[in-house]
């Protein structure tokens, strides 16, 4: 599907969740030299405006990023990211999650990028031009399954599609199963909606009937307008590196204060 613009939706409470996360892995990562794999499935456009029509037609930036940054300490890599942007881009600059990977990984690792919508896929070659990452135009699911097992083998995977399609709820569980055969080593990410409709419930079932080890982390807070269907923001890890579980509570616990 190319009509999601995530453009609407940068910097909204599920930004905060998932890129939070996102960057405290890579940063656990970062502790040792061997270098990585960074893949991300869905990468859309990876810098945003939030002072653009369309962060501010929806709010979501300003229930979002704009209300929670000082949750994070000046030392946590997902505000190291975001004083970078803000930095290199402006105040209202903010990262999606090519650029959180691209600004915290080194030279020697490895990116591999998918976006299937043509203008964001442009946006997103420009945007991370410096960078040197591969950035390709094709679906997520075909990329991820064609570098997978990935060199270096070390690393992690990114799966976070915007759902548009709904037969993603049953075939996701199928593309994971493959992807963590082939490469039993990576942290598998995937990142999923809370709905109203739980049309999330399911495939979420799927996952932890197959993976009872991994972590599941969800959080939850009002819809961003009146009759919106999400109500939350949800994790699923498979071979959580040490310490996130402990990350993921304390980040529960500031939702949970909202």
């Amino acid at each position: 599907m190319l009509s999601y613009q995530h453009s609407y939706h940068a910097g909204n409470l599920a930004d905060v969740h998932k890129h939070s996360l996102l960057a405290w892995i890579l940063g656990y990562l970062l502790q040792k030299d061997k270098p990585l794999t960074y893949i991300e499935t869905h990468a859309g456009r990876a810098l945003y405006d939030l002072a653009d029509a369309a962060s501010l037609k929806t709010g979501e930036a300003a229930k979002g990023i704009g209300h929670v940054s000082d949750w994070f300490g000046p030392d946590h890599p997902y505000a190291r990211v975001l004083r970078i942007t803000r930095d290199a881009h402006g105040p209202d600059s903010y990262p999606g999650s090519p650029l959180i990977a691209a600004t915290l990984l080194r030279p020697n690792d490895t990116i591999h990028l998918a976006e299937l919508h043509p203008a964001e896929h442009a946006a997103l070659d420009f945007a991370l031009s410096a960078y040197g990452p591969k950035c390709y135009n094709m679906d997520g699911f075909e990329l991820a399954h064609s570098v997978v097992p990935p060199t270096p083998r070390r690393g992690f995977i990114l799966i976070d599609p915007s759902y548009e399609i709904k037969s993603d709820y049953n075939d996701i569980p199928n593309h994971i199963a493959h992807l963590s055969r082939a490469w039993n080593v990576g942290i598998l990410c995937l990142w999923y909606p809370i709905l109203t409709s739980k049309s999330h419930l399911p495939m979420i079932t799927r996952l932890q009937d197959t993976y009872p080890e991994a972590l599941r982390h969800e959080v939850h807070f009002a819809p961003a307008r009146p009759g919106h269907g999400m109500v939350g923001s949800g994790l699923f890890v498979i071979n959580p590196p040490y310490g996130l579980d402990i990350e993921a509570r304390r980040m529960g616990e500031r939702f949970a204060s909202l």
